[in-house]
Order: C-alpha cells, then sequence, then structure tokens
C-alpha cells in the first residue's frame, strides 16, 4: 500500500513537472540563436526586410537571430527545410505570396505549407504599382482599360517569371477588367524593367521597392497601386481598386514555424515583432521601401495565409501556369 502510494506520488510529482516544463522553456525562449530562414538570395526585398526584423528580435530577445538564405525551386527550398526542422521556435521562416501561390502552382510539392506551417506575425505589405513605359498613351488606369481594349492582340505585360506575384496581379487584372493581354515572362523582374523602360512591352505590375526609382526618375508612368490603400512613397498615385472594384494584389512577408511550436513561443515571437513595427526607425524603412507595417495575430496571420492560397489558386489556374 505505501508502495503503491508512493508511486502514484511519483507520478503526480512528475506529471506536475512535465506540465511546468512547457511554460517556463517559453518563458526563457530563446536559450540559443535562432535561425531565420529566408528562401530569396540576399540582397532582395524579402532578404532586406528579413534583416530588419531579425535585428531587433535579437536586440530584443538577447540571442541572435541568423538569416539563412535558402534559395531555390521557387522558395520550396528554404520553406521546406524550415518546415522538416524541430518545431521548437528556433527555425523559424520568412513567408511571402510565393508560399501561397505554390500551393497551386507546383504539381508535386514536398510538403504542404498550410498543414505544417502555422503564422507567428505579419511585418509588411508591400504593393505591386501598375507602370508604363511613357510612349503608352495613357495616364490613368480607366485609360489603360480603355487603350487595352481598343487593341486586342497587341498589348505585352512583363513579369519576373510564371508563377510570380508580378505575373498573377496582371492575370488578376485581366480576369477582372477582361482586358486581353499577352504574358511575357522574364528570368526576374530587373530584365523585364530593362524592356518595359526600353518600350519592348507596355505595362508591369512590378513591386514597388524595385521600380520607385524610375517611376521618380519619370522613366516608367504609375498608373496605380494595387494595394487596398495607398502607398505612402507614392502618395498621388491611386489604388487600382478606385477603378477595378475589389482588386487587390500586394506582396507581403510575415513569419511563420512549423505546426506543433508551443503557442507561448509563438506569442513571444509575436509581441517581439509587433514592436519592431512600433520603432520609428524600422517603420520608417519599411515605408522608403514602399512597404506597410502589417501589424497581427499569431491567428490572424494563420487565417491570413490561409485566404491567400485560397485567392491565388483560381488565378494560377485560369492561368495555365504550372511546375512539374
Amino acid at each position: 500500500m505505501i508502495a503503491k502510494f508512493r508511486f502514484v506520488a511519483l507520478a503526480v510529482a512528475a506529471f506536475a513537472a512535465g506540465a511546468m516544463t512547457v511554460p517556463a522553456t517559453a518563458q526563457e525562449y530563446p536559450t540559443r540563436n535562432v535561425r531565420v530562414v529566408v528562401p530569396y538570395p540576399a540582397g532582395g526585398t524579402t532578404d532586406v526586410l528579413a534583416r530588419l526584423v531579425a535585428e531587433h528580435l535579437t536586440n530584443s530577445l538577447k540571442h541572435t537571430f541568423i538569416v539563412d538564405n535558402r534559395p531555390g525551386a521557387g522558395t520550396n527550398t528554404g520553406t521546406g527545410d524550415a518546415l522538416n526542422a524541430p518545431a521548437d521556435g528556433y527555425t523559424i521562416l520568412i513567408v511571402s505570396p510565393a508560399n501561397a501561390i505554390n500551393a497551386t502552382l507546383f504539381k508535386k510539392m514536398p510538403f504542404n505549407f498550410l498543414e505544417q506551417a502555422t503564422g507567428v506575425a505579419g511585418f509588411a505589405r508591400v504593393p505591386n504599382v501598375m507602370v508604363v513605359n511613357p510612349n503608352v498613351p495613357v495616364k490613368t488606369a480607366a485609360e489603360f482599360i480603355e487603350w487595352a481594349k481598343k487593341n486586342a492582340g497587341k498589348v505585352n505585360f512583363a513579369s519576373s517569371g510564371n508563377g510570380s506575384s508580378i505575373h498573377l496581379s496582371g492575370e488578376l487584372f485581366k480576369a477582372m477588367t477582361g482586358v486581353q493581354m499577352t504574358h511575357v515572362p522574364y528570368k526576374g523582374s530587373a530584365p523585364a524593367l530593362v524592356d518595359l523602360l526600353s518600350g519592348q512591352v507596355h505595362v508591369m505590375f512590378d513591386n514597388l521597392p524595385s521600380a520607385i526609382s524610375h517611376i521618380r526618375a519619370g522613366k516608367l508612368r504609375a498608373l496605380a497601386v494595387t494595394s487596398d490603400q495607398p502607398a505612402k512613397a507614392l502618395p498621388n498615385v491611386p489604388t487600382l481598386d478606385a477603378t477595378v472594384k475589389g482588386f487587390e494584389a500586394s506582396s507581403w512577408f510575415g513569419v511563420a514555424v512549423r505546426k506543433g511550436t508551443p503557442q507561448p513561443i509563438i506569442d513571444k515571437l509575436n509581441k517581439a515583432v509587433n514592436e519592431a513595427l512600433k520603432d520609428p526607425k524600422i517603420r520608417s524603412r519599411i515605408e522608403d521601401l514602399g512597404g506597410i507595417p502589417f501589424e497581427v495575430t499569431p491567428a490572424a496571420f494563420t487565417k491570413f495565409m490561409v485566404d491567400e492560397t485560397n485567392k491565388w489558386a483560381p488565378v494560377v489556374k485560369a492561368s495555365g501556369a504550372t511546375v512539374d
């Protein structure tokens, strides 16, 4: 009887100790460096924004958040790496529209993004901007639609590649306006802009950070931004929603982790990222890049990732874009 009592007492003590372990671990997190997987090469918009956030997290949480650039397979290399890491908060993933688009674009995926990832925090939304070569005889989105319909079959739109957010912004525009345009994909935004600047193509729905210097120099004409609110970087450029009701196709960036990561760790990371977005220097840098700070809860960001995946699925299918 004494032995039985002792066994029960030990079991209760062990359970209590185990119950106390998770909150204590979360409270102490991080106790070592954290890897921040960026599934793009260094130097791009995603990388720049990720390093801003990583620097703040390093200062705030007292351990180094190390940016690890893992490009390849349209972001699938880095994403798969992060989602196969332990669900302990020591590998976090920078996510973007590519993750939502790839769920439909790729016929075969080495992971299921929505089943394996959970949202932590957003940190920026960056509108695409509808830009034309100045030789195109229009000054507004409405004038472009009218002009393009009069020149059906003759209008080309450039993108940074099949299935990119730039490509699918154009496809969404076609679907919502009835405008017929021929898609011309390039290996990146830079070569696409070269041909747009020279007049080889007519229009592009480029990421604002890469197009803004050409707009400010008068080498490209901005007709509209694709976010649901104006961009501070281009205060005199209207939203495309003002002409094409319901149009929204901004890029976005945030943090996700492998599903199963303890919620207290997710909440701690969310709080730290949201604190970063209140820092005037970080907000200013995001806005200089044409972005809008994107402060949300983990649950709201997880829902946002699901909504974005569902939003782009029919657009990808309608475009015919696919990757084996």
